[in-house]
């Protein structure tokens, strides 16, 4: 386990970047701390770190399970409804999608609901969608290319929707835990279960969402070496940009983790995927992605996968529009998933 460090001294460098007063050009400035866990701590000790920082956890090794409800043909797949046991503290409704036909094993993808405000939606956009995807379903879409598929109500969304965003956060920081780290803590949870699917191939796993579930599919690939394949739609957010610009209030509660900036930059978090396949994806008027925060991220993504000898599995996509998916990002998302899944 890593120990906590003091927290370093800031400069008055620092602090004007903390403020949002320094220039934009210096974007995501690393402190001292970064700088050094970067270069002396091994990729599992970074994960180690990461992950420390998502609060008290329930234990990772707990035996999970759950119970089917039923199942139903729908548009061309059989989707199967499932409460499972991921935490110990509550039931996790959960949406499994399977081609109607599958010879031997397959590969899967976990499939990360956005937030939006749409608190009652959850798992429900992975099979009707949301107005800023494409028409199809991304359940459709993932068993059309013979995949199996898995969603998730996360903590306070759809059928887990009983109590506030900000209630359930202010709760379990009482308790030492964070609203994020149990989220990612479901999505790791959710992943075992999925891998554990005979008719899933664990050598053929990816993760993608939009917005929220963008966030959530970056910090489940830097997490988890399991995933061969991460998708992130419109919200790789650099946390620097962010503060710079005084953009906070663009994300939810959900998003903010304690510390996490003391210990890492986004694009520190995003280096942990390499040198896994990695597509992003965002639009240049999406004010939760400032442009020169994209900038600073796909430099340094671009030198990490190339050190590494395989630039070709790092690619951002940048298109003229706000926070939403784009047709043509839509069809490089296919095209990305069937060359490296």
């Amino acid at each position: 386990m890593i120990c906590p460090m003091l927290p370093p001294r800031l400069s008055r460098r620092d602090v004007l970047s903390l403020t949002g007063l320094a220039s934009l050009a210096s974007v995501s400035p690393m402190t001292s701390r970064q700088t050094r866990s970067a270069s002396t701590l091994s990729p599992a000790q970074r994960r180690r770190q990461l992950y420390g920082l998502l609060g008290a956890l329930p234990d990772r090794r707990r035996p999970i399970g759950g119970t089917k409800r039923g199942e139903q043909e729908r548009d061309g797949y059989v989707l199967e409804t499932w409460d499972l046991d991921l935490n110990g503290i509550e039931t996790v409704p959960a949406y499994l999608a399977r081609p109607r036909s599958m010879t031997g094993q397959v590969p899967a993808v976990l499939f990360d609901h956005s937030h939006g405000g749409g608190y009652k939606i959850g798992k429900q956009e992975f099979i009707e969608g949301r107005s800023y995807l494409q028409p199809v379903p991304y359940a459709k879409v993932l068993t059309d290319l013979g995949y199996i598929a898995l969603c998730i109500d996360s903590w306070v969304f759809g059928e887990r929707s009983h109590t506030s965003e900000a209630d359930m956060f202010k709760a379990m920081l009482w308790r030492g835990q964070v609203l994020w780290g149990m989220m990612v803590y479901d999505g790791l949870r959710a992943l075992d279960f999925l891998v554990k699917r005979p008719e899933v191939d664990p050598r053929r796993v990816g993760t993608l969402g939009m917005s929220m579930g963008s966030t959530m599919a970056w910090w489940l690939g830097a997490l988890d070496e399991r995933i061969k394949v991460t998708v992130d739609i419109n919200c790789l957010t650099d946390f620097h940009a962010l503060l710079a610009r005084k953009a906070l209030a663009l994300h939810g509660l959900y998003y903010f983790v304690p510390g996490l900036i003391n210990h890492f930059t986004t694009a520190q978090i995003n280096a942990l995927i390499a040198p896994r396949a990695h597509l992003g994806l965002a639009g240049l008027r999406d004010k939760l992605t400032p442009v020169e925060g994209l900038d600073a991220i796909d430099r340094e993504l671009t030198q990490v996968y190339t050190t590494l000898g395989h630039p070709e599995r790092w690619k951002l996509l940048r298109y003229d529009v706000e926070h939403q998916e784009t047709p043509e990002g839509r069809q490089e998302i296919i095209a990305f998933l069937k060359e490296f899944l």
